[in-house]
């Protein structure tokens, strides 16, 4: 197929060289999308089924359409309306198929095959080994696609509509990030006109997990999906400052969004004089009563600011074309453009609805006491107007020392000035950590879209973190979407998720504990330790010992002393987004850092120094959560304080 495209002579079908070099571009990206992954089978299972168009007919289904030289299919998308019994299919509903087979690889070579009879009453319902062996098989390098093992509550939500909006609750080793990037890769091949003019978009709590994700999407054919930060998005200034929690807090709070807004509106100020016009010999007179009422009306349709100024000079036009029909004369558009550019109306609109600059206003607010006062009446009370006002005012939006919050905020003002553009679809990964000026930047991104938003209230490690979806979902403008919870953990041993979970009661009551499929005897270690470098250090040796990826996750004050330890004992390290490989494995990670990603085995320093490192005990037993279940095979855990007395 490759060689089929690389093939095409364009010169007969290309009208002129515009046309030629969008041609040219859109096969190489063809050639792109249809590169060989080494390792990565062609196909992964098989469908019979027994009434189709031909009895007894077989579906070989796989990562990507293959077809023969002929057109005739090969191998069938996964996401094609045929493949879908593959996951959903069962002895209880067989879906009109008699087997469904499933191949097993080592390194791209086929090595097994396993096959269930599911019209065949005879046959007994069985746990598929190659389905929990491609499941545990070791995590080396980027995230890799699951193509091979989604399960049937997961191809629900890969599956479900453009139209809607969908919220995923779930714990750790459910699977929510990868449901969330295979339902875009499933949206794409459903609606992949609509999406190829709106565009869709990832976000990721931080560039290491991006790095950590970004290759599941082009091994599934698609390279178009954009991937950005919460940061990224609203990049209006350097960010170059952190707030301290409680200005972080109040800076966050949706509140802001209508201090903001009074403050935008508060530049408008109502004509008290007269506006003459001059056309030549005659002059056209707009009393200061019919200016007035013009900007009323503007204000009260409650526009985006731009686009009201810049309909300000068109609405005064038209009364003083008006006028001169009055008075016999026959004015055309080409009059009202000339009369709109008018230096008396310019000067008006100058001195009326003057322009503003975001980032000027913001700072402005967080400067002027007086000023955030008289915009946060009934909004914020005196403490919290004191939390987020600079000490020392910058001189200038250039010289201010910026936080990743006061970005969020200049984002906000941006949109009440000039409409964000919207995008087809959104994916929000580990969205619990977001505040809800920050649910609202991003709701912005898909205002006339759907979203796919990914959480785990349990793993909420910020100060901000939100309590309740649905408080979440009204922020980003998705007050309807479907919450839908994945209980049932695929990644995370049965032991280790246990233990994790007793911590649950005493940071999110009522949440309900994920339920690990996964056996793995002996995966849990808790040991104390007297020299507790020394001993991590030699843990880090044993988990070595095996296959895959290993991950040494320490409170971030703790970093720089394992490092140390690390570099004296002659052992390799890397830091998260460094892609993992056979000869190097071992990668230190910061507490702060280690949400969303996971590691084969993972050695634990100190719990009660990651619980400490956090602004309050709910937020730290959090961290400590997020921490203790990033394990798919192992987890030691070394302490020389006492542990966090939830842990029992």
């Amino acid at each position: 197929m490759r060689e089929d495209v690389q093939a095409l002579d364009i010169r007969d079908v290309t009208a002129n060289w515009v046309n030629a070099a969008v041609l040219s571009a859109q096969i190489e990206e063809r050639i792109k999308a249809l590169a060989d992954l080494s390792h990565t089978p062609l196909f992964f299972g098989r469908l019979d089924y027994l009434h189709t168009t031909q009895e007894g007919q077989s579906f070989y289904i796989g990562r990507r359409h293959v077809h023969d030289a002929d057109g005739d299919p090969m191998v069938v998308d996964w996401r094609a309306p045929v493949s879908q019994p593959f996951y959903r299919a069962s002895k209880k509903d067989p879906q009109d198929v008699a087997l469904r087979r499933r191949f097993g690889y080592t390194g791209g070579e086929l090595t097994a095959y396993e096959d269930e009879h599911l019209s065949d009453p005879a046959e007994e319902e069985r746990a598929s080994k190659l389905l929990q062996a491609e499941i545990e098989r070791p995590r080396v390098g980027p995230m890799r696609d699951i193509v091979a093992t989604i399960q049937p509550e997961q191809d629900e939500i890969v599956r479900s509509g453009l139209s809607g909006s969908v919220c995923v609750q779930g714990g750790p080793g459910t699977g929510k990030t990868a449901v969330g990037l295979h339902r875009v890769a499933y949206l794409l091949y459903a609606h992949r006109e609509r999406l190829a003019r709106t565009g869709t978009l990832v976000i990721g709590p931080n560039r290491s997990f991006l790095h950590y994700i970004e290759q599941v999407l082009p091994a599934l054919g698609e390279l178009e999906v954009r991937q950005a930060t919460v940061d990224d998005l609203v990049a209006h200034v350097e960010v170059r400052g952190a707030d301290d929690p409680a200005a972080a807090v109040v800076k966050g709070d949706a509140r802001m969004a209508e201090v903001l807004r009074r403050a935008v509106r508060s530049h408008v100020t109502l004509p008290t004089e007269p506006l003459m016009v001059v056309r030549g010999s005659r002059r056209w007179r707009v009393p200061a009563y019919e200016l007035e009422e013009i900007v009323a009306e503007l204000l009260d349709r409650d526009i985006r600011y731009g686009a009201a100024r810049d309909a300000l000079p068109q609405r005064i036009a038209h009364t003083v074309l008006v006028r001169m029909e009055q008075a016999g004369e026959a004015p055309d558009d080409r009059v009202q453009d000339a009369v709109a550019r008018n230096a008396a109306v310019k000067a008006v609109v100058k001195a009326v609805w003057p322009a503003v600059d975001p980032a000027k206003l913001v700072l402005r607010l967080l400067s002027d006491a007086e000023f955030l006062a008289e915009h946060a009446d009934g909004l914020l009370d005196e403490e919290e107007r004191k939390a987020i006002l600079w000490a020392k005012p910058p001189r200038s939006v250039k010289s201010a020392t910026w936080s990743a919050a006061d970005a969020v905020l200049i984002d906000e003002a941006s949109d009440l000035v000039e409409r964000t553009p919207s995008l087809g679809h959104v994916v929000l990964d580990e969205a619990q950590d977001l505040s809800p000026m920050q649910y609202r930047a991003v709701g912005r991104r898909c205002s006339t879209g759907s979203a796919t938003v990914l959480g785990d209230l349990a793993q909420g490690t910020t100060p901000w973190a939100t309590a309740s979806w649905a408080e979440a979902l009204a922020h980003l403008g998705k007050p309807d979407a479907v919450v839908e919870e994945l209980t049932a953990g695929f990644r995370v041993p049965r032991e280790v998720i246990a233990y994790a979970s007793r911590l649950l009661p005493h940071m999110s009551p009522g949440l309900a504990e994920v339920r690990s499929v996964r056996e793995s005897p002996g995966s849990l270690e808790v040991r104390r330790a007297e020299d507790l470098a020394s001993s991590v250090v030699t843990a880090c040796r044993a988990s070595l010992r095996h296959e895959g990826s290993i991950g040494l996750i320490a409170a971030d004050a703790r970093i720089p002393v394992l490092a140390e330890a690390l570099r004296e004992a002659g052992l390799p390290w890397l830091s998260p987004g460094e892609e993992t490989t056979a000869a190097s494995r071992l990668t230190l990670v910061p507490a702060s850092l280690a949400k969303g990603l996971e590691y084969d085995y993972v050695v634990l320093d100190e719990p009660a120094a990651i619980v400490d490192g956090e602004p309050d005990e709910r937020t730290g037993l959090r961290r400590l959560y997020v921490a203790l279940t990033r394990a798919v095979s192992g987890l030691t855990v070394l302490h020389a304080a006492p542990l966090p007395a939830q842990l029992g």
